[in-house]
């Protein structure tokens, strides 16, 4: 496991917030976009939001037409994160992660493996082998049952930073539909399928899910604090 990234004050924790039902894109980019900014003018602290949105396609800024296979299926968001095509939807913990890293080393390609490594500990905990790729994004399982050679994604990770400030995150797939995945090439990649841990035979819920991912994330980052939404997502 990577060493914790330098941080500034080791004493402030990080916001944590889970919301309730399903959150709206344009809603959850719009708190991004004001919580970020507040994080980098020194008007609140650190933040990482979980949730689930209903289900709908994001198209990252190396997004390609032609891997929207389904283009009316499901709402498409433009977005501002980096990576291609992927899906949200319920069954699907999405982890917004908005951290100040011009006091936590300057080093994107550092934090990448860090998130990373979040997945591959949190995934741990149900005796999950997550895996990272050389050539492809986000966090891999092999699938021995389905042939030598197979593997199967099941988290993602898309960032944008911006002077500085991290938004965006992390998705991991606990009982998504995984149909829906069908109407996009995941990140770009064809070659290879989606999973999930009720697809692995893992009857996890999101909530076994959000424990897993809060005690991972301090051992990497440092500690956290608990915040209710209403107050977590009021800037």
């Amino acid at each position: 496991m990577p060493s914790k990234i330098s941080i500034a004050n080791s004493s402030a924790a990080v916001d944590w917030t889970v919301s309730n039902g399903y959150v709206e894109y344009d809603r959850a980019l719009d708190i991004m976009a004001r919580r970020t900014a507040a994080i980098r003018e020194g008007r609140a602290k650190e933040l990482v939001w979980l949730l689930e949105h209903p289900p709908l396609y994001t198209a990252g800024t190396g997004a390609k037409e032609k891997d929207l296979l389904n283009s009316g299926s499901l709402p498409v968001y433009q977005t501002n994160r980096g990576g291609q095509f992927t899906y949200h939807g319920p069954g699907q913990r999405v982890a917004y992660v908005m951290l100040d890293l011009e006091t936590r080393g300057r080093d994107i390609r550092e934090f990448i493996t860090h998130l990373e490594t979040w997945l591959i500990n949190t995934l741990a905990e149900f005796n999950v082998t997550g895996e990272t790729r050389r050539d492809r994004v986000g966090i891999w399982v092999r699938r021995p049952s389905k042939g030598e050679m197979i593997e199967d994604k099941i988290a993602a990770i898309g960032l944008r930073v911006s002077r500085w400030v991290s938004s965006h995150g992390i998705a991991l797939n606990v009982d998504p539909d995984l149909s829906q995945f069908s109407g996009i090439v995941p990140c770009g990649i064809r070659d290879h399928g989606v999973t999930s841990l009720a697809d692995l035979g893992l009857p996890v819920t999101l909530y076994d899910v959000d424990v897993a991912l809060r005690g991972s994330f301090q051992q990497i980052f440092g500690p956290t604090k608990l915040v209710e939404p209403g107050k977590a997502l009021k800037i």
